[in-house]
């Protein structure tokens, strides 16, 4: 039998490439929040906590934020509580915050650690509960957008402060944090918070490198419509121009609201990508061209050869 050996020079020219990126970011901070569709199977799962523990190995501090949604949907489904949602965001009553509970703490958070685990990645669990990670009070009942409706969210937490110095710490002894997006009031009523508005706090009070949002669409669409019409960059007003055309709908409303609070709180660059690609993060990260949506505080900050890349110039 006749062996070929396979040709290197691929593999040699990729490292070769990330190499720059790799010396670029290494000990810098980057939030990765990807949401609970994600986590729907183990194949999605284990291709994401595969990219991040590369991140994580080549000496990148990770934070990953997680979200729930789908899970949470199911599970209430079959317990007969209703679903709803309102410009974007769960409406979370007494019943339903003891199964946020249970499929955030209990169900993916213990999920992702297992693979976590297995990849050798030192991880440790926590929600907004722990050490005080995430204060936040009791949203109240708030007007919805477009509408006459005064709506109360119920058991939701809009965030008051985040404790930096606990991610910190746990950076700082080469542990990755894995957040689930639960809180809890100054009475210890638990809250449930937006997945993307946790994400987005946490890397403001970190200052962080990046924000990634992993999510099943491309990108940000020109139009919501057309899944083709991905922006490839833009800045907080062109965020603005979106939503007053009514481009951002449903889930992308308070991801829009997250990323421009998160890069008013002090993230240099934040991200929109599909976990749905193949290797969609790393590509994000370590090349030009990018695979999603780029967004920064303003387009004069985009490096020359950004531009160039995002145009497909």
């Amino acid at each position: 039998m006749i062996m070929s050996r396979p040709d290197p020079s691929v593999a040699v020219r990729a490292l070769k490439s990330a190499a720059p990126y790799i010396r670029m970011y290494k000990n810098k901070v980057f939030v990765i929040k990807a949401g609970g569709a994600v986590f729907s199977d183990e194949m999605s799962t284990r291709a994401l906590i595969e990219q991040v523990a590369i991140l994580h190995q080549v000496g990148i501090k990770t934070v990953l934020v997680h979200g729930g949604g789908p899970q949470l949907d199911n599970l209430q489904a079959t317990l007969g509580l209703e679903t709803r949602m309102v410009n974007g965001r769960r409406v979370t009553d007494q019943k339903s915050i003891d199964v946020t509970a249970m499929v955030l703490n209990g169900l993916i958070n213990t999920r992702i650690l297992a693979i976590c685990r297995e990849l050798d990645i030192e991880a440790i669990g926590l929600s907004g509960v722990d050490a005080g990670l995430i204060r936040a009070h009791k949203r109240p009942p708030v007007r919805a957008e477009g509408s006459s409706e005064t709506v109360d969210y119920g058991f939701v937490g809009n965030i008051d402060s985040v404790n930096v110095a606990v991610v910190n710490k746990l950076l700082e002894d080469g542990l990755m944090p894995v957040v689930s997006p639960l809180s809890a009031d100054s009475n210890g009523i638990l809250l449930n918070i937006n997945a993307d508005t946790v994400a987005a706090a946490i890397g403001g009070a970190l200052s962080a490198e990046k924000l990634v949002l992993c999510t099943g669409a491309q990108g940000i669409l020109e139009r919501a419509e057309d899944p083709s019409s991905v922006v490839s960059y833009t800045d907080i007003k062109g965020l603005k121009r979106l939503r007053d055309e009514g481009a951002l709908k449903d889930g992308m409303l308070p991801k829009a609201a997250a990323i421009e609070n998160a890069i008013r709180g002090g993230v240099r660059r934040v991200h929109v990508i599909s976990y749905k690609s193949a290797d969609s993060l790393l590509a994000e990260i370590f090349t030009n061209e990018g695979t999603g949506t780029l967004v920064v505080a303003d387009l004069t900050a985009l490096t020359p050869a950004e531009q160039l890349s995002a145009s497909g110039a």
